[in-house]
């Protein structure tokens, strides 16, 4: 037993070591927002309130779950719109092959698509937006 030896734990950081504490107080309202947002992100209620105050006041704190909820629902509702387009370009296409198909109709059809295109685009930008902001 003489020969085992206490190493005496962790060494010492030189710097970077958090051993100052800060009270602060909430109201059971606030406190249950902070015990929300740990359950929600994962995080601990320290880290929280370190990247809030010390790192980025304005960063948007992301609920990374959340978000991949909704952008699935968002490229979904693409993708069924996209379908739609083409199944109305392939019957207009029939339609015109048979001489029928009135020219308001296809106009009315490029504009529609003309303005999907559009809506992609900008769909495209914010969510490059978005995962550039997620990466700071």
């Amino acid at each position: 037993m003489d020969n085992l030896k206490n190493k005496g734990g962790r060494p010492r950081l030189a710097s970077g070591n958090r051993s100052i504490k800060i009270v602060s107080r909430f109201t059971d309202d606030e406190y249950k927002q902070i015990l929300a947002l740990e359950q929600e992100l994962g995080i601990n209620r320290s880290q929280i309130i370190r990247t809030r105050v010390l790192h980025n006041a304005d960063m948007i704190v992301v609920n990374s779950k959340e978000l991949i909820k909704h952008l699935d629902s968002i490229g979904a509702e693409m993708g069924r719109a996209g379908n739609n387009i083409n199944q109305l370009a392939r019957h207009a296409n029939l339609i015109k092959l048979t001489g029928n198909l009135p020219p308001a109709i296809a106009e009315k059809f490029n504009n529609l698509l003309e303005s999907y295109v559009g809506m992609q685009g900008v769909l495209e930008m914010s969510l490059r937006k978005i995962i550039r902001m997620m990466a700071k």
